[in-house]
């Protein structure tokens, strides 16, 4: 008997496109009953902001083979048998090697990579035709235990402010979890050792202003209850979650652009699969003017230098990077002591 499936009607700036959906009423999110159908047509829904914030780029997979709760890998290779549509691009690893990545360059692509049991969608911070130089500073705001996405707040307010010091005009989104994702858009003559060295910049500037509120500390037993400064998702084949992709969580939630006007009263919880099509339909996209004045980060790489000057120097890369230039020794902290 021929497996369950279906078609959906996709626009785009081509046209329509039919994309298949097989297995279309399998369950994703067991408490919503949330099927591969509806998140479909909720990728095709939101396709136009989705592809604003997260096409043109090399693109990693997370893919599920059953439901939220099952299992799941990460897809850096195209996914055999892409239709003619869909691009990829060869990318450069921190261990040196290369290999291609998918692009996505229409909400079309995007639901296909669902028919495929993608959920997530990690888009890298440079553009498909220069992937060594970002054209995007992020930094990821993460509540360490005992703090929530209430103390990520004030932090991310004084972020923006540290970053319009530094002449870049932030954006911000929910995680889709507990924390938040503020972005600049930098124009991409910068290398990515130079945009981490300025999110490490402008880290220690939030840290100095907060100090009993957010931390740089990259090892977990020394950052107490305090908002994590992730300076980290700056490198090279790092992500996180793109602007309106689904997030593996059992609400169904998405990583959800609001406006700093609106931010103090967010709730994240409020924006998940079943509601981000009506508001965008109605409130619009917070980041329709992303990238139109994009910045450059001269003046955080002085503030990198001043505190390079002051003693303050490289800090910790993830453990699977190569070892880097000046970076401290990579133990944590309380076994160094030993």
């Amino acid at each position: 008997m021929a497996s369950e499936q279906t078609t959906i009607t996709v626009p785009g700036p081509n046209g329509e496109r039919e994309v298949r959906i097989s297995s279309p009423s399998r369950i994703l999110w067991p408490e919503l009953g949330i099927t591969k159908l509806d998140l479909a047509r909720y990728v095709s829904d939101v396709g136009e902001a989705f592809i604003a914030a997260n096409g043109g780029r090399p693109v990693s997979l997370q893919r599920f083979s059953g439901n939220v709760d099952g299992e799941q890998f990460f897809s850096k290779n195209p996914p055999k048998g892409a239709p003619e549509f869909i691009r990829s691009v060869k990318v450069v690893y921190p261990s040196g090697r290369s290999h291609p990545q998918l692009v996505l360059d229409e909400p079309a692509a995007a639901v296909w990579a669902v028919q495929m049991n993608t959920i997530v969608f990690h888009p890298w911070p440079s553009r498909a035709d220069n992937t060594d130089n970002p054209d995007q500073l992020r930094i990821d705001l993460d509540p360490q235990p005992g703090t929530g996405f209430e103390e990520a707040v004030p932090a991310a307010l004084v972020l923006r402010g540290v970053l319009a010091e530094a002449g870049l005009t932030a954006f911000i989104k929910t995680s889709g979890n507990r924390g938040l994702h503020v972005y600049a858009p930098i124009r991409p003559d910068r290398e990515f050792l130079d945009v981490r060295h300025a999110v490490i910049a402008a880290a220690r500037e939030v840290e100095r202003r907060m100090p009993e509120k957010v931390t740089t500390a990259w090892w977990k037993e020394e950052r107490g209850t305090k908002v994590f400064l992730d300076y980290n998702q700056a490198n090279r084949d790092r992500t996180i979650a793109g602007a309106y992709s689904p997030r593996a969580l059992p609400h169904a939630p998405v990583s959800c652009p609001v406006t700093w006007e609106e931010l103090p009263d967010v709730d994240p919880r409020d924006f998940t699969v079943q509601t981000v099509p009506e508001r965008l339909r109605t409130v619009g996209d917070p980041w329709a003017g992303f990238g139109k004045n994009p910045g450059n980060i001269d003046a955080l790489l002085e503030w990198w230098d001043r505190d390079l000057s002051h003693g303050l120097g490289e800090l910790p890369f993830p453990p699977d990077y190569p070892k880097m230039p000046g970076e401290p020794p990579r133990v944590q902290p309380s076994r160094a002591k030993k």
